[in-house]
C-alpha cells in the first residue's frame, strides 16, 4: 500500500535553519518503499487573513494535498517557546482534511532542547484537528552546528532517530488509512 506523507516546513522566516532539518527528514522518508513525500513550505501557502476574505487559492492548494495525505510530518522551529504563526495560520485553513490522520513533529532550535516546548504546545492543537500525534518526535538541537555549510547533517545518529519516528508514523498511517476506508464503505 502506497502512502503519501507531506513534510510541512513550519516557518517562513528569512535565513531559517530548520530548512536543513526538513530536507534531511525528506531524504530519510525517500529511503522508504511505498511512501511518497514532498516538502510543503508555509511560504507557498500564505493567506492574507484568517477570515477567508483574501485570496482563497493557497487554501485550495493546501486542501488538495491534505485531503490526499495519509499522514503528516511537521518540521518547525521553536520561537519564544511556541510555534510560528505562519504554521498555525496554514493549519487553520482546513479542518476535516486532517481528521484521523497521524502526524509526527520534529522540533528545531538553536539551543539544547531541540524545540521541545514547541512540540508540546503543538500537540494539543493537532488533537483539536482530530489528528493523531504520534509519541516519537525528533528534536534537532543546536541547529547552527548540526548541519555543515552545504546543509549536510554532521551527527549520523539523527538518521536512526528519524527512521524510528517514521516506523511509528507509517504504521499509524497504514492502519488509519485502512480504518478510514472501512468507515467510508460503511456509510
Amino acid at each position: 500500500m502506497s502512502l503519501y506523507i507531506p513534510i510541512i516546513l513550519g516557518t517562513a522566516r528569512e535565513g531559517r535553519r530548520s530548512e536543513n532539518a526538513a530536507n534531511f527528514v525528506l531524504s530519510e522518508v525517500q529511503k522508504l518503499q511505498d511512501v511518497e513525500a514532498e516538502l510543503i513550505d508555509v511560504r507557498d501557502y500564505r493567506i492574507e487573513a484568517t477570515d477567508n476574505t483574501g485570496n482563497p487559492e493557497p487554501a485550495k492548494r493546501w486542501a488538495e494535498k491534505a485531503t490526499r495525505a495519509d499522514g503528516f510530518i511537521i518540521v518547525s522551529p521553536e520561537y519564544n517557546h511556541g510555534y510560528p504563526g505562519e504554521l498555525k495560520m496554514m493549519l487553520d485553513m482546513l479542518y476535516e482534511e486532517y481528521a484521523r490522520k497521524p502526524v509526527a513533529i520534529c522540533g528545531v532550535s538553536a539551543g539544547g532542547l531541540g524545540g521541545a516546548r514547541m512540540v508540546e504546545l503543538l500537540r494539543p492543537v493537532l488533537v483539536e484537528f482530530h489528528m493523531v500525534p504520534i509519541r516519537e518526535a525528533v528534536y534537532f538541537s543546536e541547529i547552527g552546528r548540526l548541519f555543515d555549510e552545504d546543509g549536510a547533517i554532521t551527527d549520523p545518529s539523527y538518521s536512526e532517530r528519524v527512521q524510528n519516528m517514521l516506523n511509528e508514523l507509517t504504521w499509524y498511517a497504514s492502519a488509519l488509512k485502512d480504518a478510514r476506508a472501512a468507515t467510508k464503505q460503511e456509510n
